[in-house]
Order: structure tokens, then C-alpha cells, then sequence
């Protein structure tokens, strides 16, 4: 296989190009074969650059780009207005061939847009997906769509969990096991959509439908894959991030009370930490836009230098068991 390409989008998120830079230049020292493309302001980009010290230019470039979407700026001003936005410069490097994958933490809704003008769907998908791995008791759960799209018909929840199964296998998981998340468990529950797309499943040959979970189902491992639409599934992410981060204060708190409590904290510091990395955002952060014809991993907004490596690793996966190609070849035995 050939060295891995990633062209990041290096002007988005919230923090701009430091993290960005610093992430990215990690990276390269953590995976030898890596080749970068920095794509943004070059100017700024190489100042970061030359920060560092012993960077391997050789595998590192940089292309200049003049326009930047705003993280608040409308899908369509962003694909029609900056032609030479450092988004959209990144995807067409992909569309062209000269990279294998993209990388942004920029604006969201004008991502996807432009992912879909530029890279094209695959043949069958109606409408790109967004997947990232939720902590659970067993391990992980693929969890789609994240937020993409918010109303879903039970012909693209269908799609969602076919593509879902195909990730997860990428991922190594042999025989994923794929559920619909509802309000209940029996087949009487849930809105028209969700029940229409659980029939479409069962009938589906090949994929591991095992019905419909809730969501402590979701936690406790039931599934390797839940699909819902993107308006459930956002709200889902965001909270489970949130509920992540307030166990860890509050278990801090309850460690700093008194001399006592400070004494069992410090016994049980391994453990802490365990936890606290098992469930820090920034481990999973990287959400892949699965049904385009190239790989698109979306980090989030305000990720650090550590949520930001999450991300290019999840493309680096993807490129290694290429994904497209493979989601092409299960989704013309299923669509």
C-alpha cells in the first residue's frame, strides 16, 4: 500500500491553525509513513511550523489558501461565495487524487455540503452520514447519523445501517450487530419512520439486525451499531459528552472534600485515570461522513491537540482498510 496522504483543513474550528499544526506535526513523528497537507493561510501555517523543531519537511507540505468559512457562515454562502476557502481546497485535493482524505474541524452543515459538490455520494446513498464511537461496558458502538440530518425517511435510516455495518467491520468487528434506537424495545413503539425502516432491515440479507434498543441499551453494549436520525443522535453525542465530563469533576469533588477522602483519592488515582481517559471526548473524537465517494473525517470545533490527532488516526484507518471502496462493494449487494 501506498504512504498515506490526509489533507487537513487547517483554518477550521475554533481555535484556528495552532492546534491544527501542533496535532498534525505529532502525528507525523507517531506514524512515519504519514504525508501531510496543510491547507490554509500559508503564511501563518509555516510561522507555526517553523516553531518546532526537527519537522520532516519531506512529508509535510503546505498550499495556500485565501478564504476561510466562518464556523456561523450558511452552507450555501460557503459553496457559493469562497471557491478558494481552505475547506474546500482540502476536498478538491482528494476529488484530484493527490489525497486520500480530509480533515476539518470547521463548520459543520458547510462541510458536508461541500463534501457532497465535490466527492459526489455513492451509488445508492441519497444522503451522507455522520458515524463516531460511543464508550460502552462491552467496548465501543458506532453510532449514526450525528447531527447530518436531521429529518430521515426509513429508506436513508436503512442506508445508515448498512453503512454502519461496514464501518464497524473496518473497525474489526466480526459480524457487527446493528439496532434501531427507539423509545422502546417492541415492535409497537416508535414514530412511522422508525418502524418502516425496522421492516426494511429485517428483510435485508446479510446484515445483523437485531431490532430496536434504547438508549441504556446503547451504553451497556447491546449493539455495535445504532442508527437513528441525525436530530436524536446529535442530542445523544452531546449529552453523553457532557455526562463524560460532569462524572469526572464530580468524582474530582468528591476526592478533594477532606484529608480522608484526598487519602483514597490517591489510592484510587490509577483507576481514576483509567476512567477518565476510557471516557475523554477527545479519545473519540474524529466523525467520518460515510457514503461519499472519498474519506471526510469531521473533528470537533473545539478540539485540542489530542482531540485533533483522534481525528487524523481515524482517517488513517479508513485509508488503510479503504473504506469507500468497501462500503461500494457491500452497498450493491444491499441497495
Amino acid at each position: 500500500m501506498s504512504a498515506p496522504i490526509i489533507a487537513i483543513d487547517a483554518m477550521g474550528g475554533d481555535f484556528g491553525p495552532r492546534n491544527i499544526v501542533q496535532a498534525s506535526l505529532a502525528c507525523l513523528i507517531a506514524t512515519p509513513s504519514l504525508h501531510l497537507i496543510l491547507v490554509g493561510q500559508a503564511s501563518l501555517i509555516e510561522a507555526l511550523i517553523a516553531r518546532q523543531s526537527g519537522v520532516d519537511r519531506s512529508r509535510l507540505h503546505v498550499v495556500n489558501a485565501t478564504e476561510v468559512i466562518a464556523m456561523d457562515e450558511r452552507p450555501s454562502q460557503a459553496l457559493r461565495g469562497k471557491p478558494d476557502s481552505s475547506m474546500r481546497v482540502a476536498l478538491g485535493l482528494v476529488a484530484d487524487g493527490q489525497a486520500q482524505a480530509c480533515v476539518s474541524a470547521g463548520n459543520t452543515g458547510a462541510l458536508m455540503a461541500l463534501s457532497r459538490f465535490v466527492l459526489k455520494t455513492l451509488p445508492g446513498i441519497d444522503r451522507p452520514a455522520m458515524v463516531a464511537a460511543i464508550p460502552t461496558q462491552r467496548g465501543y458502538c458506532q453510532l449514526l447519523d450525528l447531527g447530518a440530518n436531521v429529518d430521515c425517511s426509513a429508506e436513508n435510516l436503512y442506508q445508515f445501517a448498512v453503512m454502519g455495518s461496514v464501518a464497524a467491520e473496518a473497525l474489526g468487528v466480526s459480524r457487527p450487530k446493528v439496532a434501531l434506537l427507539n423509545v422502546g424495545t417492541e415492535d409497537i413503539k416508535g414514530n412511522q419512520q422508525v418502524k418502516l425502516a425496522a421492516s426494511l432491515l429485517q428483510a435485508a440479507p446479510g446484515l445483523n439486525y437485531s431490532g430496536f434498543i434504547e438508549g441504556d441499551g446503547l451504553y451497556r453494549g447491546e449493539a455495535d451499531v445504532v442508527v437513528c436520525d441525525g436530530f436524536v443522535g446529535n442530542i445523544l453525542l452531546k449529552s453523553s459528552e457532557g455526562l463524560a465530563t460532569m462524572i469526572s469533576a464530580r468524582v474530582q469533588a468528591l476526592f478533594s472534600q477532606n484529608l480522608v477522602t484526598k487519602a483514597v483519592g490517591v489510592l484510587a488515582l490509577p483507576l481514576m485515570k483509567r476512567m477518565q481517559a476510557d471516557l475523554a471526548p477527545a479519545r473519540h473524537n474524529g466523525a467520518s461522513f460515510l457514503g461519499l465517494q472519498g474519506i471526510v473525517v469531521k473533528s470537533h470545533g473545539s478540539a485540542g491537540v489530542q482531540g485533533f490527532q483522534s481525528a487524523i488516526q481515524r482517517a488513517l484507518i479508513e485509508i488503510h482498510e479503504n473504506l469507500p471502496q468497501r462500503l461500494h462493494g457491500r452497498l450493491e449487494e444491499l441497495l
